[in-house]
């Protein structure tokens, strides 16, 4: 892209625009739709549960436009972290970037243990025999093959992905289609009395806890994000791959869901010892096509969880290294791959937490997994990404912004409500469980962490704060050219 500095850290600019929307959409549908429907409706106590993922597709495209005018502008490595980094430095030094860094350790590999445990969760309806030990062990070697493929170089991960994502499309297809030809409007939209009272609070927790469950299904439109400093023209790849991939995934979601409904009895899907509670799409396929059929779209739906964990891990193992890179975070988090040119550390460490996490979630239950991952990405991540979009505008008015979000302020306030609305009932939707206090008490262990840090590489404030505009040089420079607009 004109005017942005060229890729670093070793990177090469080799993902386009195909390749990067299949990366979003294997991990935005991974197994989430498949493992969500029952949650949802459990949520919403009814069919009515299809508000939920409505909701939550608005407030991804909100979200997603606040990403796509970030990323971009500023095209590195680490995603957020980079955006963090350039807005807050000019009051608290290298505190915010370090704070995402600290906590995207934890967030994105408990996203990716949700996939897991979903993958284990499918794998019982082709062995039903399959008991907790042996469960557990298979979703630590799913986890671990998953590390040891991506230990190669992006040209060869990219291939893969691409095959994954034609996986993942097949078995949403067939899920569909089975759904649509064996359709019934009265049983999709068999609705309890009371289901749209909204003078109840009931509908609104509710509303809270779908929101919650929406979102986290669409989690992935940032995917390519992090790996900004790997995508060719990423001033016009990155904005199209992250709205491309929410409006596909959108109408994907919304078919399987009013199809299970459809099919299935929602009332089912409310037993734990119903198969459509575990495993809805194999529920609908056994229901429609038979057994056999059900199978084969079962072992479809496994390879889509897998290729969801592995583009997770590909994008997220990239966020401690540019800041590691940039002295923001643990130095040992720079070290590269000398032959396949990934981030070692980075990828091992979120493999590990990705094995804590499965861990946890297969020994409470998967909601309280999305709710304690979820309110920890919120404060340093959605919360401070709005801000940093609003801040960048009026500290570097001058940056190239090949995208700007259309109808600015609007998207981010819908995108700051929506996040709140999440944060504010966690502790209702997961009781027992204090995911608010959990996320307070990490954040916190973080400031500790980074005034530690802060004091051993004597930066502020036990130092000078580093004001560094690397882009807005970039833009600058005359080998830089002109950067095409576009939005509004």
């Amino acid at each position: 892209m004109s005017g942005s500095p060229p890729a670093n850290g070793g990177f090469t600019r080799r993902i386009g625009l195909f390749q990067a929307t299949a990366i979003n959409m294997s991990q935005m549908c991974g197994i989430g739709p498949f493992v969500t429907i029952p949650l949802m409706v459990a949520a919403f106590g009814g069919p009515q549960a299809v508000v939920g993922f409505l909701a939550g597709a608005v407030l991804a495209l909100a979200d997603g436009l606040v990403w796509a005018e970030l990323g971009a502008s500023l095209p590195g490595s680490g995603g957020s972290y980079v955006y963090l980094r350039q807005a807050f430095q000019y009051r608290t030094g290298r505190l915010v970037p370090f704070l995402f860094v600290w906590t995207a350790m934890l967030f994105i590999p408990l996203i990716m243990s949700t996939g897991v445990v979903g993958f284990v969760q499918y794998l019982g309806y082709l062995a039903p025999g399959l008991g907790q030990t042996a469960g557990d062990l298979t979703g630590l070697g799913v986890i671990a093959l998953v590390v040891l493929l991506l230990w190669r170089g992006v040209s060869h991960i990219a291939r893969i992905t691409t095959v994954m994502w034609v996986v993942m499309i097949a078995a949403v297809t067939l899920v569909i289609i089975a759904a649509v030809t064996h359709f019934s409007p009265g049983r999709a939209f068999d609705y309890p009395a009371g289901a749209f009272d909204f003078t109840s609070t009931t509908f609104w927790a509710g509303f809270a806890a779908g929101l919650t469950i929406g979102i986290y299904d669409y989690l992935g439109y940032n995917t390519t994000a992090y790996m900004g400093a790997e995508i060719k023209d990423p001033g016009r790849t990155l904005p199209r791959a992250t709205v491309w991939s929410i409006l596909g995934i959108m109408a994907i979601y919304l078919l399987l869901q009013v199809g299970a409904l459809g099919v299935i009895d929602w009332q089912r899907m409310l037993d734990p010892k119903d198969v459509a509670a575990t495993s809805v799409a194999s529920a609908v396929l056994e229901e429609t096509w038979g057994r056999g059929a059900a199978q084969v779209v079962t072992v479809l739906i496994l390879v889509t969880a897998f290729a969801s964990v592995f583009t997770g891990l590909l994008g997220g193992s990239r966020v401690p290294f540019d800041a590691a890179r940039d002295r923001v975070f643990f130095r040992a988090y720079a070290k590269m791959h000398p032959r396949h040119q990934f981030p070692v550390l980075g990828l091992a460490t979120m493999g590990a937490i990705t094995a804590v996490g499965f861990l946890i979630g297969r020994h409470t239950d998967l909601v309280t997994l999305i709710q304690l991952l979820t309110t920890v990405m919120v404060l340093v991540q959605a919360l401070a990404q709005i801000a940093a979009l609003t801040v960048l505008r009026k500290r570097q008015p001058a940056l190239p912004r090949p995208y700007r979000m259309w109808l600015y302020p609007l998207p981010s306030v819908v995108a700051l409500v929506g996040w709140l609305v999440i944060y504010g009932y966690a502790d209702h939707n997961a009781p027992g469980r204090h995911p608010i206090e959990w996320s307070l008490a990490w954040l916190g262990l973080g400031c500790v962490a980074f005034v530690v840090w802060a004091r051993f590489e004597k930066v502020w404030p036990f130092g000078s704060r580093e004001v560094r505009e690397e882009y807005l040089e970039a833009a600058r420079s005359p080998e830089a050219g002109p950067v095409p607009a576009s939005g509004s």
